[in-house]
């Protein structure tokens, strides 16, 4: 979830998603889903030559199990409340793991 709720917050942003199949795109970030399913509009193509069939593509939907990296702009990135972010749920999944009673398993003889 914290990646998702981060990603919440670069909504409006400019990003650049590469893809695995090493496809790069530019554009502003629509919305985000659970699944870091990616929506974005006013897209751009990095690499033009390569793929000129998406020079007519202006919004695009991208499937989060394609995703290798998300670039962003630095200026919009809060790097202490992303920081801290993770530190609490590193913490609540730690407390999670102590609060399970250790049960040993049963041999049977």
């Amino acid at each position: 979830m914290l990646f998702y709720s981060f990603f919440k917050t670069q909504v409006g942003q400019q990003v650049t998603i590469e893809l695995k199949n090493d496809l790069a795109i530019q554009g502003t970030l629509e919305s985000v889903d659970q699944f870091l399913n990616f929506k974005l509009k006013e897209i751009k193509v990095v690499d033009e030559e390569r793929y000129p069939h998406m020079l007519s593509v202006k919004n695009c939907f991208i499937r989060g199990s394609v995703v290798r990296y998300v670039q962003l702009s630095p200026p919009t990135v809060d790097t202490a409340l992303l920081q801290d972010a993770a530190r609490r749920e590193a913490q609540s999944t730690q407390q999670m793991q102590q609060a399970k009673p250790n049960v040993a398993p049963v041999v049977a003889a």
